[in-house]
């Protein structure tokens, strides 16, 4: 969908309301984005300085959603949007909660990461952690230009993402139980990393909502709980 079809008022000032709105999403988004990459930095580099840093930091994303969220407020109780307009602030109100969860799970990573990098390192120094953080990045940052371009078919495609993260934690999950069996000692480093992981699958779950949220915004669709295959069919057909 082109993001202009939110554009088509009489009122200049409205059409200004809607774009501001869109980019204090982005920029919220692009601060959650810094740091979820931040936190799996803090773990994989042994950095406890910047995992504390990370944890501070989720107040500003907390901000954000507040902002946002009073100003989705005003404008439905000043505007009375409907149509696309109307799904646009709902899809926004939407999103903004779960990037603010995102912002959680990885302040949880962040907190971690500072604890692991007090302890002994392993001799993959994280590789599980990394990969799966850079697919979890990926995931985030698809479901994010779908937003900002309101482009419900790359939405549907981003969701998609979401199996190979977990079955990826699935794996990281089976690997770690394997090792706390083979060597007690390991143990409380390990479920430190299950912790993780966890985190980091809920927030491709999260972005997994994000990618459902913009193709109900463009398409007028709610797909959650729908098959992603027959999503994606139905968003591609011509309307």
């Amino acid at each position: 969908m082109d993001t202009t079809e939110f554009s088509g008022h009489t009122s200049r000032e409205f059409n200004e309301e809607l774009e501001a709105l869109r980019s204090k999403v982005l920029e919220m988004g692009g601060l959650v984005e810094r740091q979820i990459e931040g936190a799996v930095e803090s773990v994989v580099k042994g950095d406890s300085d910047l995992g504390l840093d990370i944890a501070d930091n989720d107040e500003k994303v907390n901000t954000l959603e507040v902002e946002i969220d009073s100003e989705c407020a005003r404008i439905l109780a000043l505007r009375a949007p409907t149509a696309v307009d109307l799904r646009l602030i709902l899809a926004v109100i939407k999103i903004i909660t779960d990037l603010e969860r995102m912002g959680d799970e990885a302040k949880r990573v962040g907190i971690i990461g500072s604890h692991l990098a007090s302890i002994e390192r392993p001799a993959n120094s994280y590789r599980e952690v990394k990969n799966l953080g850079a697919q979890v990045k990926l995931m985030v940052r698809g479901a994010l230009d779908s937003f900002a371009r309101g482009d419900e078919q790359a939405a549907a495609r981003v969701k998609k993402l979401d199996r190979g993260i977990d079955e990826e934690f699935d794996a990281v999950s089976r690997q770690s139980v394997t090792f706390m069996l083979e060597d007690p000692r390991t143990i409380s480093r390990v479920l430190d990393v299950m912790w993780v992981v966890r985190a980091l699958e809920r927030i491709g779950d999260h972005a997994k909502n994000v990618c459902e949220h913009v193709v109900y915004m463009s398409a007028g669709q709610i797909v959650a709980h729908g098959d992603i295959d027959a999503v994606a069919a139905s968003v591609s057909r011509p309307r």
